[in-house]
């Protein structure tokens, strides 16, 4: 079978210090009026958040399989302002905003159009196997801090 480029998933990317996601909202994210559920913000935050991570450089498939640990979302801030709807186009917009030497903050805006339907503050902490805190790698906090001021 030849390979296409539509095989392939869907990646968003930098732009400057942003990483862009582009969605689109299907039935199974919204009520039966056709608007998008709230916990579904949730969804949308982490799949951007885990490409962002991705595009970054972060590799957590291999962190876990190390043995070092993952990320856990240890807190969030959530602000709904305006609703989504069936077939939606959607941009979720990230940037990180602080990075410690076990966790970074994240803020993200769920866009359509010029319009922020929602906006959350995510701290995302790096944790053992074991779920204790520990210091994230030293390359990612790096990767992390130049993303922060400079950009990909």
């Amino acid at each position: 079978m030849d390979s296409s480029p539509f095989d392939q998933p869907y990646r968003g990317g930098f732009v400057g210090a942003e990483h862009r996601f582009a969605l689109t909202v299907y039935f199974e994210d919204t009520d039966t009026a056709g608007i998008v559920y709230h916990a579904n913000y949730l969804r949308f935050f982490e799949r951007a958040r885990s490409d962002m991570l991705r595009a970054a450089g972060i590799d957590q498939r291999a962190a876990i399989d190390a043995g070092e640990g993952a990320y856990a979302v240890s807190e969030m801030d959530i602000k709904w302002r305006k609703s989504a709807k069936l077939d939606d186009e959607l941009l979720v917009i990230s940037r990180v905003t602080f990075v410690r030497t076990a966790s970074c903050s994240i803020h993200q805006r769920v866009m359509r159009g010029g319009e922020v339907l929602a906006e959350a503050t995510v701290t995302a902490a790096f944790l053992t196997p074991e779920g204790r805190p520990r210091r994230q790698p030293a390359e990612w906090i790096e990767r992390f801090k130049a993303i922060e001021q400079e950009g990909i």
